[in-house]
């Protein structure tokens, strides 16, 4: 039976007291900043931050105590198992008391092994017990170590995970080669109490892609961390209550990549997604054994697309109407070929208003779908119909048009539907090796781009079209280590032009 060392124990713990001190190390900085007036709470905080290092110490020795203790037992009660062993040879029994002997010597023997057993049982649960919460709830800590190495055929807007091909690109180059590990992702979950029969749960998620250092050398490879998710549940069998930052429950898949995780993959080409404030209930009906129905529905930021500006936080066009958006979906499940069979329908409502008499009602209706055509091969995808839904990744991230004539006495302001989709073929070769291959558009309405008098977007140039192709294979020789490549192709139209781009990725990655 294998056991961790001290050693590992020892590091183990290190680690944990390495993160959980950096975990500690804003909170107690902001509360110096906050009183620093005065002298005396710089040093209380200075004294509580030896404290908990203190003890933070005094439970890695408690450990490192415990596992050697453990093994010393282990140890003992390995040799007492070998001595009967040896003793219960019918050699070494004299004939009249050889039956009697045995029978001693196996209880004993089966005693002993059960000790054994409960002893290692122990030992795994101190081994696993690998972060300690202020509470006596269990936490769970999760993540992926995600290396990509790319070489990029043309100009794009995101030289790591391009979403679309652009004009032109920094000193000009139309072939650029990097690689970057701020994918990376770093989760905790917490499980709660049953509270009036629900069990409940929380979840954080970061990563690395919130932007870089300014004016850092080499900032590139030091991206920012950035909130993903963070949210909390209570379930009961069938009903579940959901509050926090979440997905897109209208827009529940997404193409299988490795290569865009920091935006999921066929983001702006047909893939609705939005990391979102919500409220929202869901309920499942059990038709009969492995069918269900799901309803969903709730309020969530009323996201518009703007981008982000540094310093407060000003309201967006959705949030100036005092509403939150709305949005629902239901979806049949029955399972096939031990797989889910599935089918979606979702809505989406959001008032906007961008100034006076500037006010749009931006809606979405679409439809999603996970078909297993065969044991080892899927379909899935999603379609869906729009207006002023660049909030959630409709119309490549535009919701309105802007006229830049200021002499234009006609419309300067339009809010611009738009039309999309993706599709994924998946391919499960054996259980460790499995081939995608996806295509994806979202196409903004040619009649609203030619009806403002010169239109403008957010983005440096008006976004008119943008497709995308691509194809992969996964490897995972082991359920916590994966291997990938991936090629991608883009294609985006302007008006009067079109830009392509190419992009080659191999991905290595370590979950935790």
């Amino acid at each position: 039976m294998k056991h961790p060392s001290s050693l590992s124990v020892f590091l183990l713990a290190a680690v944990v007291l390495g993160l959980m001190v950096a975990l500690a190390s804003p909170f107690a900085l902001a509360q110096v900043s906050s009183s620093a007036s005065t002298d005396e709470a710089l040093a209380q905080s200075v004294r509580e931050l030896r404290e908990q290092v203190q003890e933070l110490r005094a439970a890695v020795a408690e450990m490192k105590s415990e596992s050697s203790d453990y093994r010393a037992q282990n140890e003992e009660l390995r040799k007492e198992v070998d001595k009967l062993r040896t003793t219960a040879s019918p050699n070494t029994n004299a004939p009249g008391d050889e039956s009697a002997t045995t029978a001693s010597t196996g209880q004993r023997l089966s005693t002993v092994e059960e000790n054994a057993q409960l002893l290692a049982s122990e030992v795994k649960t101190e081994y696993q017990t690998k972060i300690e919460s202020a509470s006596k709830y269990r936490i769970r800590l999760s993540g992926l170590v995600l290396m990509n190495i790319f070489k990029n055929n043309g100009f794009v807007d995101n030289q790591d995970f391009p979403t679309y091909a652009a004009a032109t690109a920094n000193y000009g180059e139309q072939s650029t080669s990097g690689a970057t590990l701020r994918q990376s992702e770093l989760g905790l979950e917490v499980f709660g109490p049953t509270i009036a029969g629900a069990k409940s749960s929380g979840q954080i998620q970061v990563d690395f892609g919130g932007g870089f250092p300014f004016s850092a050398l080499n900032g590139i490879n030091t991206g920012v961390v950035r909130m993903r998710t963070a949210s909390m549940r209570l379930d009961w069998d069938n009903t579940s209550i959901i509050a926090g930052q979440d997905n897109l429950f209208i827009s529940p898949n997404a193409p299988t990549s490795f290569a865009s995780i920091a935006i999921p993959s066929f983001g702006y080409s047909g893939n609705l997604w939005a990391w979102t404030p919500q409220l929202r209930v869901e309920h499942r009906f059990n038709l009969s054994p492995g069918q269900t129905i799901s309803v969903q529905a709730g309020i969530l930021d009323n996201v518009t697309g703007e981008p982000s500006t540094q310093g407060n936080r000003l309201p967006t066009a959705g949030e100036s109407t005092a509403q939150p958006a709305y949005a629902a979906r239901t979806a049949w499940t029955e399972t096939i070929h031990g797989k889910p069979l599935t089918f979606g329908a979702s809505g989406y409502l959001s008032r906007q208003h961008y100034g006076a008499f500037w006010d749009a009602t931006g809606w979405a209706s679409a439809a999603d779908w996970r078909i297993p055509l065969f044991d080892r091969v899927e379909l899935s995808g999603e379609l869906y119909r729009g207006l002023a839904v660049g909030g959630i990744g409709g119309g490549i991230g535009q919701s309105v048009l802007f006229s830049s004539n200021p002499a234009n006495v006609g419309p300067g302001f339009r809010p611009l539907n738009s039309a999309g989709g993706w599709s994924q073929v998946k391919l499960i070769a054996t259980p460790r090796l499995e081939f995608n291959a996806v295509f994806g558009m979202d196409n903004p309405f040619s009649t609203d781009v030619h009806a403002v008098s010169l239109p403008v977007s957010y983005y440096p140039q008006l976004l008119t079209a943008n497709r995308s192709e691509m194809a992969n294979v996964i490897f995972r020789p082991r359920s916590d280590l994966l291997f990938s490549g991936e090629y991608r192709h883009l294609r985006t139209s302007q008006i009067g032009s079109f830009n392509t781009a190419d992009q080659v990725n191999v991905i290595m990655g370590v979950l935790f």
